[in-house]
């Protein structure tokens, strides 16, 4: 093989090379920035529920709080984490996303009781409406809908569950989330 054969070799090998180094570059130039996957209006349905919140039943709008609950933006804003803790000790993990495939918004929800559940919803007449099933520890499965609607500065969380496939419900709770006061006693608040 001669030296002009083989510097042409040579060069067809670099040009290859660099246009299969370039395929990266190229592919992800077409991604949109992360800040922007999840930028559509759907996505920030849930955005009102983003805080630190008191929790109160809706019979006693003004007696304690009965849980403390932290909603954060996670996973560049694509997806929510509620964070819930409970007065008498119930405490819960949930992640919140919008499915651009099925168009509506899941909640997976994980208790420290044992219990699990998989919602599925959208925004209907101004609230997001979930609903799916709940496994309980002892192996049971109910049916639950949750409701959250603001209500001026603060969020309304309604259940109901059905233990009967649907065919009827019965109301599960009903507390109202208000923005959570700084105390004197709260290292957040010097």
């Amino acid at each position: 093989m001669d030296s002009t054969h083989a510097l042409h070799r040579i060069r067809n090998a670099l040009a290859v090379i660099a246009l299969i180094s370039a395929l990266p570059a190229v592919a992800t130039a077409t991604e949109p920035p992360p800040s922007a996957r999840c930028s559509a209006a759907e996505y920030r349905q849930f955005d009102f529920w983003i805080g630190e919140w008191d929790t109160f039943e809706m019979d006693a709008p003004n007696g304690s709080s009965i849980a403390r609950a932290e909603i954060s933006p996670i996973v560049d804003g694509c997806a929510l984490h509620e964070r819930y803790q409970q007065s008498d000790g119930l405490v819960g993990d949930s992640l919140l996303s919008f499915d651009p495939v099925r168009r509506q918004w899941q909640q997976t929800w994980i208790t420290n009781r044992g219990s699990n559940m998989v919602l599925w919803g959208e925004l209907r007449d101004g609230a997001l409406v979930l609903e799916g099933e709940a496994h309980l520890h002892d192996g049971a499965m109910i049916l639950q809908r949750i409701t959250w609607r603001t209500e001026g500065d603060a969020v309304r969380e309604t259940a109901v569950l059905s233990t009967n496939g649907g065919e009827s419900w019965e109301p599960t709770f009903d507390v109202l989330f208000r923005k959570r006061e700084a105390q004197a006693d709260d290292p957040a608040a010097r």
